[in-house]
């Protein structure tokens, strides 16, 4: 939910944080509107791990607020800190450059803050800084994408990228079945193609449709932006005279993909969107246009990450679990969508 990988609404299910319930937790480069973010976290709890204990120093770091989901990830951040009176929250300055990300994790170093929370542009790249943190004792827990050696963190928590295209390729395969549709023509709107939440996404939603005896017909990346989703869009629908389905993984890209579609003129087909974002349940509630569901990658996935690094740095675990330490992953689940249910879901939504 990634550009410098931005990426990328509201995901269900996840765990349950000290007294209260932990925040359920893809992505464009266009400009973020005034958020209507997920609603903030409530407000902490009297008792348990949510009363205050030692005051802690959470650092925080994540890329440009460039689109709707990076600027509702640093808002449910800034906000979760705000209910501690035990936590004092700092930021860097959000940027896309890799090296000026790298250079400001390390200021947070330097500074000896006792938690880190970072969401890399890159986790391959970010992979060093990190590790420099925890080989200091500082505590990381890695937002979204993922560090590939585990010893540059102490807890993962992120959104089901595989269970975002299995529930995508769910809906379509079915709604295609019911609609007794053989050999279909499904098209599918990457991300940024080389990333690895992409490449789980597109497996993910191959493995599924699979299970109906489907398979994707055309799939093209529009790297999270309002452009190229346009473009992308553009150029599948003069490419595709019949097309059945679309799943486009990222609602913010998706603004473009509609404006194509519209554009165009078609209509003969149904679409399926990515992350959740407000703009896109507010089509899927109005259901007079191509766009029927969508399926979740939620910004609030932050705010569970600034209450698990003040947790871990104040030693604590998770008090509704049996363990005495935060766990090492925390894999949020990936919801969909619909017109049945979107008025529970629109609260929660981003602006794109």
């Amino acid at each position: 939910m990634t550009h410098n990988p931005g990426r990328r609404g509201f995901l269900l299910g996840g765990a349950v944080l000290g007294a209260g319930a932990l925040i359920t937790a893809c992505t464009s480069n266009e400009p973020a509107a005034q958020a209507s973010t997920p609603a903030a976290p409530a407000a902490a709890a009297p008792g348990g791990n949510d009363a205050p204990g030692e005051k802690v120093v959470i650092g925080f770091s994540a890329p440009a607020a460039d689109h709707g989901w990076i600027a509702a990830i640093a808002k449910n951040a800034a906000d979760a800190a705000k209910q501690y009176s035990d936590v004092e929250f700092k930021p860097v300055e959000p940027t896309n450059d890799i090296n000026q990300q790298i250079s400001a994790v390390e200021s947070l170093i330097q500074a000896k803050v006792d938690a880190l929370v970072i969401l890399p542009n890159d986790g391959q790249q970010l992979n060093q800084v990190a590790r420099q943190a925890m080989d200091a004792g500082i505590p990381v827990v890695n937002l979204d994408r993922v560090f590939p050696d585990k010893l540059s963190y102490r807890t993962w928590i992120g959104g089901d990228n595989y269970g975002m295209g299995v529930a995508a390729g769910h809906f379509i395969g079915k709604t295609l079945k019911d609609k007794g549709v053989t050999d279909p023509v499904i098209l599918e709107i990457q991300g940024i193609a080389t990333l690895p939440l992409t490449q789980e996404r597109s497996k993910g939603f191959a493995d599924a449709l699979k299970t109906y005896g489907f398979t994707v017909t055309a799939q093209q990346d529009a790297k999270f932006t309002v452009e190229s989703g346009t473009q992308v869009a553009s150029n599948l629908l003069q490419a595709h005279k019949k097309i059945d389905a679309i799943w486009n993984h990222d609602d913010d890209q998706g603004i473009g993909v509609l404006a194509a579609i519209k554009e165009a003129g078609r209509d003969e087909f149904f679409m399926v969107g990515g992350a959740g974002s407000a703009n896109a349940m507010r089509e899927i509630q109005a259901d007079n246009g191509v766009l029927k569901a969508t399926v979740t990658y939620s910004p609030t996935m932050a705010a569970s990450a600034i209450k698990l690094a003040r947790l871990i740095a104040q030693g604590k675990g998770m008090s509704d679990l049996m363990e005495q330490e935060v766990p090492q992953s925390i894999t949020l689940a990936s919801e969909t969508i619909t017109k049945e249910n979107v008025q529970k879901y629109l609260p929660l939504g981003f602006e794109s």
